[in-house]
């Protein structure tokens, strides 16, 4: 076991990067990683030309729920899914579909 340098954080051996602070001990900094799972798009407001800001993914679903078998029926439900994108200046709320990568 090994220290880092920058959080005192204990770090396996085999590890060249700190689990807690992402400190890189070949390149001496910390690395900085994108999330994989975010996709934002750059998209401005069609009113308002300023940047519209992305509020995450959103799933909804059609139908009803039945009482005590709702949860049975919700295998027959349509379910689609959304990136919601808000505006900051006006409030207008723009609906997405997911960007699929290829």
């Amino acid at each position: 076991m090994k220290n880092c340098p920058n959080c005192n954080s204990e770090i396996e051996d085999n590890f060249e990067i700190c689990w807690n602070c992402n400190y890189s001990l070949t390149e001496n900094k910390i690395v900085e990683f994108e999330d994989p799972l975010e996709k934002k798009k750059d998209i401005d407001c069609l009113r308002c030309k300023v940047p519209l800001i992305f509020s995450g993914n959103f799933k909804f679903h059609e139908g009803t729920q039945f009482g005590v078998f709702g949860n049975l029926f919700e295998a027959f439900v349509n379910r689609e899914s959304f990136d919601l994108y808000i505006c900051p200046k006006c409030g207008k709320v723009e609906f997405f579909s997911p960007q699929i990568d290829t």
